[in-house]
């Protein structure tokens, strides 16, 4: 059993939520928890090994804790997820894979894009694939035919496996902290497009990628994972976009893991990971 917990901070948090474990008979085998001095914000996760039924422990942790308190039992432990593409393949491949070999942490419902480009490797793997058919630049159409078409499965989240489009604040909004994308550059730098060529252009001497919420504000949503490798001089943006698909697809799979493992911590526009 996980047990998430969100609140204001105080004294003996900790001592008492140990505690009602304790009188529930729950032993606890792993336990992280952060506090944000500047916010007051206490965040505790908890796995704990669970002898019989435990009813009402949501509510009995919060008779313990401050009134702002967000508590939340064992989350479903098989996230269901809808997979967004344009017609790079790296990413997607990648989650696939993981997901046929049952180590991705959650099931991938269908894959849907505004190309037939994966069509085929999603028929390989036996995912359903479903084409948009209204053209990108019809935004409205589009989103709503997109969104006919997510609620089909009801996901936990929608994963933008280079899903190469801006969705609307209103879209966005329908979806909130459930919407993960992957950005290839080490944000906050070279946000929106074509960030390898401004990483080109600027001489860095890094290059990364970010798997991130999505929100209104392009590319600044609260970020799950980073990763950088270096680069030299003699790097063209051909060798820099080669190198920086091997990242997309190892930080997309770490920021994935995380959010399905219920590891991430969402408070305003940050996170607080529990590796």
């Amino acid at each position: 059993m996980i047990i998430l917990i969100q609140c204001r901070d105080q004294v003996g948090l900790v001592a008492a939520i140990s505690g009602v474990l304790a009188n529930e008979s729950l032993n606890i085998v792993s336990l992280r928890e952060h506090v944000d001095k500047q916010a007051n914000l206490f965040f505790m996760r908890v796995e704990v090994e669970q002898q019989g039924e435990s009813a009402g422990l949501e509510e009995k942790l919060l008779r313990e804790l401050p009134s702002d308190a967000v508590v939340k039992v064992n989350p479903s432990p098989q996230k269901k997820i809808v997979v967004l593409v344009t017609k790079e393949y790296h990413c997607l491949a990648d989650i696939l894979i993981r997901n046929y070999f049952g180590s991705l942490g959650a099931e991938v419902q269908a894959v849907i894009g505004h190309y037939d480009t994966l069509e085929d490797i999603c028929r390989r793997f036996e995912i359903p694939f479903h084409k948009v058919e209204v053209p990108a630049s019809a935004r409205v159409l589009f989103e709503q035919q997109l969104e006919d078409l997510i609620q089909q499965y009801s996901p936990d989240f929608l994963v933008l496996a280079k899903f190469m489009r801006i969705l609307s604040p209103e879209f966005v909004a329908k979806y909130p902290m459930r919407i993960i994308n992957i950005h290839h550059s080490f944000l906050p730098a070279f946000a929106g497009a074509h960030p390898y060529r401004q990483a080109f252009e600027r001489g860095v001497k890094l290059i990364g990628a970010t798997a991130h919420f999505v929100t209104d504000h392009l590319d600044e949503g609260p970020i799950l994972a980073q990763q950088i490798i270096p680069v030299t001089h003699s790097a063209t943006t051909a060798d820099m976009v080669k190198a920086g698909k091997e990242i997309e697809t190892a930080v997309l799979a770490r920021g994935l893991r995380l959010v399905f493992e219920d590891r991430i911590f969402v408070y305003g526009n940050k996170t607080v990971v529990f590796e």
